[in-house]
This record gives structure tokens, C-alpha cells and sequence, in this order.
């Protein structure tokens, strides 16, 4: 087949699998590793055989770490030391201390024991990512920790990266020891060279290339100084991903860094897809027969060591037990990154082919398990604490029912963040009860030891919202913006209090509906907010007057929440122009002798009427039933638009006439 037969084949066939994979929210990497092994030489039909792609896809590794670079410059790095030197580091360390250990005790060779334990190691920051915002966690507690330290896996496997190629030239434990220490020598000799061309040469370099305005220009020196990173260190026997990871490092302190990225992000792309292709490629499914049972194998170890190492470390550090197990099952994952050190090992000698087939067969399965994992890591993370909603709890203030016994009327806040807290500090100065439900034991301890009403506990539970005195709340708040645990809230409070107003807050106004008919009365749109705020200002500093731009904002406001928009309008006559369209508040009284008296509320003609409340005799009822029966002298007030509203009146007119 030509070359460009099979270049056109390999492109055609990775934008049909990467397509479906993406529609099927599966990871785009899992696609080109489909499209390696229907091109590989172990499956029929066409085989694509180019060195020069494999030579290419190399490169995808070099602007993978190049960008890991750029996100963890010495600043950076510096600032995330406990974390990076604590729980981030610290798993990649243990498991593959534990694992290595465990593959030297079945036989396996020093060097091919370290690889398996590295490989292992790794989590694929893509899935977790994926899921997580696909179930809505990715802001939840385990979310967070759980892509935090998959992000610090990525930066803790570089020293991987310059131990592996080494060791296939060790023959034995002197020798690799030696080879090692050089090793280790050159990579510092790397990092000071680079760190001092870095310093005082790239950022006046880059000046001068921003200075031009071409966008030509700026990626022909971004290719330039990555690939030239790359070389010095491959020149000194070190991989040329070193080199790429170094110099992303050295950029992420310019302000070109979010430039820098951008400008590489599409070579790093296309080049990272062919080195999965080329890993696809490696996999022979007619071995797979004879080695399942040991890859499974593998994949129990990969998913039960990491696991459980990520549980101890989280919950020595202080966090509750449901976190930790749920962090750990997010982090038993496999990873792209193992599968990078596999190939670097491979091509490095360290191990066989065979081996590299049961390790490759490992790590795969335990990546397609991995979405199935996250996405019920809570239902097993309540199985491996008890499922008992108190095991939870860790050094927090108890929750119970006699928490809530004195409280009537009451607010209950769900989220205790920024935004719980501020909406609690208004409640707190007008005197209104309110309690709090947090996810996070540390800021629990602290507001609770500062006399605030804050517990711990998951407002998704039905037993915890209970023990909150739901029954005689007021008001449900969901001040954190899981739309998940939003959704899962508002199905239960619809089903037990269904008139019980409830307010979410969310990041933007893409699932304003599906809250909304979900139960919330009200959701409030962060981004909106925000933009709301700037473009008023804007306006000022353009000197709009200050009554025009509250008018607009007003507007904007009212056409997105219910509330603002029921209000009562008084003198019509005063009214805006643009207003007059505008639905609004008004208020019916039924009189002696209303053909309405006695029937039933939901028998009146009120299409695209709401009634939002009842008064009689002087008490106020918000959203009557509809089986009410009206009275003489009842007050409707009844929201809509201003000429179903006068039809409304009228009608009553003309009963009384």
C-alpha cells in the first residue's frame, strides 16, 4: 500500500472511531488505541507499517509532558509541596513499592518489577475527569482530590521517564544502581541548563516574537524551544520528554504561558493520537487466550492496591472514610501515562514482548472498567464503610434529630462554601434560623467551633435531611453547584414537601430547566450574576445614568427569576414602555354574591394564570391546594400577564352585576 493510501486510511479510520467514541462519552485515547489494534499486524486486514508515523507519535510524549510543564512551573510546584510531596507523590511511591515488591517475590527481574509497579501506579486523568463531570463530581470533595492527584501522578512519573530508558543497559544491581546514579546526575545537569537558559533567555526571546503579532512566527519558536529542550536532553542520554517537561516548566513562569499552550495544543493533540495508535498497534489478540486469566489478574492487583493505598493515605490525613474510599476508587483507574511507560520500557529493552502483553492487557481492562467504577463509587464506597450514614462522620459535630428539635421555620443550607456562607451571614443579621450541611470535616470543625449551626453530612441522604427538621423547614437553600446531588435533592423534597419553596444555585444557565422543572423554585445562574455586574459597571463608567442601568438589570433579572418578576405595579400609568408587557402581581377579592363561592380553585377559568397565594381572614396561605374551596372575601393574588389579568377582573365584574 503507498504512503499516502495509508495515511489516508489511518486518518479516515480514526475520525469514524474517535467520533462514536466521543458521542459515547468514552475516552478518545480508548478510540485510538481501537484504531491501532484494527490497523495492527495481529488482526486481519490492512496493516499500516510507517516508520515515519511511529517516529511522530514518539513526539506526542514530548508535547504531553511539554504541557504538563507548562501547568506545574517551579512557583507552582513550590506552592503544591505538601501536596505534591504528600498524597500525590506518595501513591505513585507506595504502589509501586508494593506492587514492585510483589512482582519481584513471583520472579520477575529487579528492573521489570519497577516497571510493572510504575505502570500500575498511573490513573488516566482523562477518565476521571470525564466521568466526574458527567455525574456532576467534579466539584464534590472526592472529585477534587481524586483529579488533583491524578494531575500530580503526571508530574511525579517524570523521574519514570528518566529511570526506565536506563534500564534495560543494567545487567545487574551494582551496574543499575551506577547506571541510575549517572542517570540522576544527568537529569540534574539537564534541569540546571535548561533552568538557566530558561531564566534569561526565553522570556526576552519570547518578547521579541510577541512584538512581531504573527501567529507564524510565535508556534515556529514554541516548536523550536520544546524540541531543542528535547534534543539537549537526548543528547545527554536522557528521553526527550525530559527535555520537553523541563522547558514547559521554564515557559510556565512567562506570561506566554496560556499563549504557549494554545499554540501547542493541536501538534500535541494529533501526535499523542498516534502514539496511542501505536500502542494499539502492540496488542495481539490472539494471545490474549493464553494470558487473560494473568491480565485479570493484573487488573484486580492494579484496582485493589490503589485503592486501598489511596484510602490509608487520604484518611490518615485527616479526611472522613466515605471520602477516602471514594477517592481511592476514582484513582484505581488505569492510565494512558502507564501505558507511555510501557512503550518506553519496551522499546528500551527492559522487558519482552510477551510480558508487555499481559501488562498492556492489564492496564486496558482496568481503564474500560474505570467509568463503571466512578460511576457507582459512592454505592460502593457505603458498602466498604457499612452503609451506615454515621460512619461518615470523623471528629465533625454529631448530627441528629434532637439537633433540629428547637427549630420551626427554619432555612436549611446545603453547601456551607462562599455562597452557603453568605447567604448565612443575611440570615443570621434578620434573625432567621437557619442549619448548614458541609461536605468538607475541616471547614465543619471551624464554623461549628465558631457557634455556627454548620454539620456534616451528605444533604443527598434522606435520613440526614430528616434529621434536619425538613418537616417544619422553610426554606431549602442548595448553595453548592453539584447539579447531580441538586437533582437527587430536589426528587425527594418534591416527593415529601412538594410546596416547600426550594432555591439552587448553578455555574451557568445551561440546566436552569432542569432544575426548574425538577422542583426549584428558583436558580441562580453564578455566571449570569457575574455578567450582570460587569456590564452594569460598564455601563457607569460609559456614564449611563445610575436609574437606566438599574432599570436594565431589573429587566434582565425579572425576565429569569420568577420571583422578581411577581411583584404588584401600582399606578399603570407610570410604567416604562418596554414594561408594559411584562407579567406582574394582582390581587382579586371575592365579594358577597360571586358566582365563584363554594367551587373549587382548580374549577376556575384561570388558563395562564398562576394563583400564587390565598388570604382569608387575614392569614396567608402561599400556593394553595387546588382542591381549595373559595369563600366570600378571600383575596387571590394571581401572577400572569396584564391583559389575562383584566379579563380576570372583569369576569368578576361582571358576576357582581
Amino acid at each position: 500500500m503507498e504512503l499516502l493510501a495509508q495515511i489516508l486510511l489511518l486518518l479516515g479510520i480514526a475520525v469514524v472511531v474517535v467520533v462514536v467514541f466521543q458521542r459515547l462519552r468514552i475516552p478518545s485515547s480508548l478510540g485510538y488505541l481501537l484504531v491501532g489494534l484494527i490497523l495492527g499486524p495481529y488482526t486481519a486486514g490492512p496493516v499500516i507499517d510507517l516508520p515515519q508515523i511511529k517516529v511522530l507519535a514518539e513526539f506526542g510524549i514530548v508535547f504531553l509532558l511539554f504541557t504538563i510543564g507548562l501547568n506545574f512551573s517551579l512557583p507552582q510546584l513550590h506552592a503544591l509541596r505538601h501536596q505534591v510531596l504528600g498524597l500525590g507523590t506518595g501513591q505513585v511511591v507506595f504502589t509501586t513499592l508494593l506492587v514492585g515488591l510483589l512482582a519481584w517475590f513471583f520472579g520477575f527481574e529487579p528492573a521489570v518489577a519497577f516497571v510493572i509497579g510504575a505502570v500500575f501506579a498511573q490513573s488516566s486523568t482523562t477518565i476521571i475527569g470525564k466521568q466526574l463531570a458527567e455525574q456532576g463530581e467534579e466539584n464534590s470533595r472526592h472529585g477534587r482530590l481524586g483529579l488533583a492527584m491524578s494531575v500530580f501522578q503526571d508530574v511525579t512519573a517524570v523521574p519514570f521517564v528518566v529511570v526506565i530508558p536506563v534500564l534495560g543497559a543494567a545487567a545487574g544491581a551494582e551496574v543499575l544502581f551506577d547506571t541510575l546514579g549517572w542517570a540522576m546526575a544527568k537529569a540534574v545537569l539537564a534541569f540546571t541548563l535548561v533552568f538557566v537558559v530558561g531564566r534569561w533567555v526565553l522570556r526576552p526571546v519570547f518578547h521579541v516574537v510577541a512584538e512581531q503579532r504573527s501567529a507564524e512566527v510565535f508556534t515556529l519558536t514554541v516548536l523550536l524551544v520544546a524540541l531543542l529542550a528535547a534534543w539537549t536532553t537526548n543528547s545527554l542520554g536522557l528521553s526527550l520528554a525530559f527535555g520537553a517537561f523541563l522547558a514547559g516548566m521554564m515557559l510556565g513562569e512567562t506570561e506566554f504561558r496560556h499563549q504557549v499552550e494554545s499554540t501547542i495544543r493541536p501538534f500535541r493533540d494529533v501526535l499523542l493520537g498516534l502514539f496511542f495508535v501505536g500502542i494499539g498497534m502492540l496488542v495481539d489478540p490472539t494471545a490474549l487466550p493464553a494470558i487473560w486469566h494473568w491480565a485479570l489478574l493484573g487488573t484486580v492487583v492494579l484496582i485493589v492496591s490503589k485503592t486501598l493505598l489511596v484510602y490509608v493515605m487520604v484518611k490518615r490525613s485527616g479526611i472522613d472514610s466515605l471520602t477516602a474510599w471514594r477517592t481511592g476508587l476514582l484513582l484505581s483507574v488505569g492510565g494512558e501515562f502507564g501505558l507511555a511507560l510501557l512503550a518506553i520500557a519496551l522499546s528500551a529493552g527492559v522487558i519482552d514482548n510477551q510480558l508487555s502483553q499481559t501488562i498492556l492487557t492489564a492496564v486496558l481492562f482496568a481503564m474500560i472498567a474505570g467509568p463503571f467504577v466512578i460511576r457507582y463509587n459512592h454505592t460502593i464506597a457505603r458498602l466498604l464503610t457499612g452503609g451506615h450514614p454515621a460512619s461518615v462522620v470523623v471528629e465533625t459535630p454529631a448530627l441528629s434529630v434532637e439537633t433540629s428539635a428547637g427549630l420551626k421555620d427554619h432555612v436549611i443550607i446545603c453547601g456551607y462554601g462562599r455562597i452557603g456562607q453568605s447567604v448565612g451571614r443575611f440570615l443570621e443579621e434578620e434573625k432567621i434560623p437557619f442549619i448548614a450541611l458541609d461536605l468538607d470535616p475541616l471547614r465543619v470543625r471551624e464554623a461549628h467551633t465558631a457557634g455556627e449551626p454548620v454539620y456534616y453530612g451528605d444533604a443527598t441522604q434522606r435520613d440526614i435531611l430528616d434529621a434536619l427538621g425538613l418537616e417544619r423547614a422553610r426554606l431549602v437553600v442548595i448553595s453548592h453547584d453539584d447539579v447531580g446531588a441538586a437533582l437527587k435533592m430536589l426528587n425527594y423534597l418534591h416527593a415529601l414537601r412538594p410546596t416547600l419553596p426550594v432555591m439552587v444555585r448553578t455555574r451557568d444557565e445551561s440546566q436552569v430547566e432542569e432544575l426548574q422543572a425538577a422542583g426549584a423554585l428558583e436558580v441562580v445562574p453564578e455566571t449570569l450574576e457575574a455578567g450582570l455586574m460587569i456590564a452594569s459597571q460598564a455601563l457607569l463608567l460609559l456614564d449611563v445614568p445610575m436609574s437606566r442601568v438599574a432599570r436594565r438589570i431589573r429587566l434582565q433579572r425579572s425576565g429569569r427569576y420568577r420571583l422578581m418578576r411577581e411583584f404588584f405595579r401600582g399606578d399603570e400609568l407610570s410604567e416604562k414602555p418596554e414594561e408594559r408587557d411584562a407579567k406582574r402581581l394582582r390581587s382579586i377579592v371575592i365579594p358577597d354574591g360571586s358566582p365563584v363561592i363554594g367551587q373549587r380553585l382548580d374549577a376556575l377559568n384561570l388558563s395562564e394564570l398562576t394563583v400564587t397565594a390565598l388570604v382569608r381572614q387575614g392569614a396567608r396561605q402561599s400556593s394553595p391546594e387546588p382542591d381549595t374551596v373559595l369563600a366570600a372575601g378571600d383575596v387571590l393574588v394571581i401572577y400572569g400577564a396584564l391583559d389575562r389579568l383584566q379579563q380576570a377582573e372583569k369576569l368578576e365584574l361582571r358576576a357582581l352585576e
